[in-house]
């Protein structure tokens, strides 16, 4: 008797241990696996119209391990990109974002649509919301056809919305500007001096 009771006192200990050990260690995988800017963007203050389909994308390390982390979030909206971009810049400023007015915010001149860039704390975000790429569908089991350069009416509706969030200290617009474009020359060159940082010479007696 007494050692079945041992027996079983073992064994309760033994399934403590594992209940009591579990629980913290999948709560733990669980906060890794997921991002917490994710949980930011889920509690913007948008209309349902304004986040359909949500594809997350994650790449890079938390700790910034060789690269630091990048999340990105592409949502559809059904209503133009005019309209969806009002109600996603209302709900960044509510929570918290300023907008960011820097160089290389869209990097690219010919982006159409709207696209504005915010900072909240450590974080840097871009916000891009534009006509939808629409792709018409096979005729007779044929491929589709490549994407039209616009919208067709009645049949490409509504918006996307990509959202891009970085830290700030792997957001290169947070340093120092290159004076010319780095993608023409490679790696800015030294700025010219215009002027000589010594100053002019003063005369030695004679």
């Amino acid at each position: 008797m007494r050692e079945r009771r041992r027996l079983r006192m073992g064994i309760l200990a033994l399934v403590s241990l594992v209940l009591l050990g579990a629980v913290p260690l999948y709560f733990g995988l669980r906060t890794l696996s997921h991002d917490p800017v994710f949980d930011t963007l889920d509690q913007l203050e948008v209309p349902s119209w304004a986040a359909e389909k949500t594809v997350d994308n994650v790449s890079g390390s938390r700790w910034c391990l060789q690269d630091c982390r990048l999340r990105e979030r592409t949502v559809e909206s059904q209503q133009p990109w005019k309209e969806t971009a009002q109600v996603y810049e209302q709900a960044l400023t509510r929570d918290g974002w300023r907008r960011w007015k820097v160089d290389r915010c869209p990097e690219q001149a010919d982006v159409k649509g709207s696209y504005t860039c915010w900072r909240r704390d450590e974080l840097t975000l871009d916000l891009w919301v534009r006509d939808p790429t629409c792709v018409p569908p096979p005729v007779d089991g044929e491929p589709a056809p490549s994407p039209a350069p616009s919208p067709a009416a009645g049949q490409c509706t509504g918006s996307l919305v990509s959202v891009k969030v970085r830290n700030a200290i792997d957001d290169e617009r947070t340093g120092p500007q290159p004076s010319t474009d780095p993608s023409l020359t490679g790696e800015d060159p030294f700025p010219t001096l215009t002027e000589d940082p010594l100053g002019e010479l003063t005369p030695s007696p004679s």
